[in-house]
């Protein structure tokens, strides 16, 4: 009972940047803006708990490059993804901080799961075994994200790829510490668990009015459990960008000759 206590609050302590965010986005429909649109309130607020995190060290440069790159890659997402031509999901509400139909907030949203990733890397002390085929899993990465593009005018191939993540990462097993004991489980069920959760989070975003999809402009419906397969995909491009910077460059720095 005891280690299951410290559990919730290491979690809690991994996902702050996402916790945080998710508290302004419920304050925000709660509190006088002062003029500041909601979603531009949402942004400058991120952008300063980014930089509290950074500067009281809780946050690397390295790890802020790394999350940064996972907002970008969000950003053109969403710029796809909401195009009218497209139109997987939309932004109701007016912003300044926008670029075509996506508020800058949005990215925040990729970022805080990369930042989720990498605090639980440090906090639970993880060590991934068996995973010895980086340069592949980047190449696994890139046809994951390029799908998310080409899902809308050539076959989804996600049937494809979801299996291919299980047999490609079926021997990699990623240690964690609690407390005091290790344990263990396989790397593909915390692709799967970390992915329902955000599922969970992102029909409570839905509701508070952070996006939506065609089919809550009107009323809000539950999301479609078929997002989680989306989200389980995008995971694994985190756990990617994070990885190079928490095991693969680490290794790479411990096998370099010294100058």
């Amino acid at each position: 009972m005891k280690e299951f206590f410290v559990f919730g609050l290491k979690e809690a302590q991994a996902a702050l940047f996402a916790g945080s965010f998710f508290t302004l986005l419920f304050l925000s429909n709660h509190i006088p803006l002062f003029g500041i649109t909601r979603y531009d309130f949402l942004f400058v607020t991120a952008v300063l708990i980014q930089l509290v995190l950074y500067l009281t060290g809780l946050e690397t440069k390295d790890e802020v490059k790394v999350i940064f790159l996972f907002h970008i890659i969000g950003l053109i997402l969403e710029l796809y993804k909401t195009h009218p031509a497209v139109g997987s999901w939309s932004y109701p509400e007016p912003a300044f901080f926008k670029i075509s139909t996506v508020p800058l907030y949005s990215g925040f949203m990729y970022a805080a799961i990369g930042s989720y990733i990498s605090q639980a890397w440090k906090i639970f002390k993880l060590e991934v075994t068996n995973y010895n085929h980086y340069i592949w899993s980047v190449v696994l990465c890139i046809l994951i994200y390029l799908n998310f593009f080409t899902n809308h005018f050539l076959p989804d191939i996600r049937l494809i790829l979801i299996p291919a993540v299980f047999i490609f990462f079926r021997k990699v097993d990623v240690y964690f510490t609690v407390t005091k004991k290790r344990r263990m489980m396989p790397l593909t069920l915390s692709f799967i668990l970390i992915a329902f959760f955000i599922w969970i989070a992102e029909n409570i975003s839905t509701f508070w009015g952070a996006w939506q999809y065609p089919d809550q402009v009107h009323v809000w419906n539950v999301v479609s459990t078929q997002k989680i397969t989306s989200w389980f995909l995008m995971v694994i491009i985190s756990f990617i960008l994070v990885a190079y910077l928490k095991h693969f460059k680490k290794d790479v720095l411990k096998i370099a000759p010294s100058e």
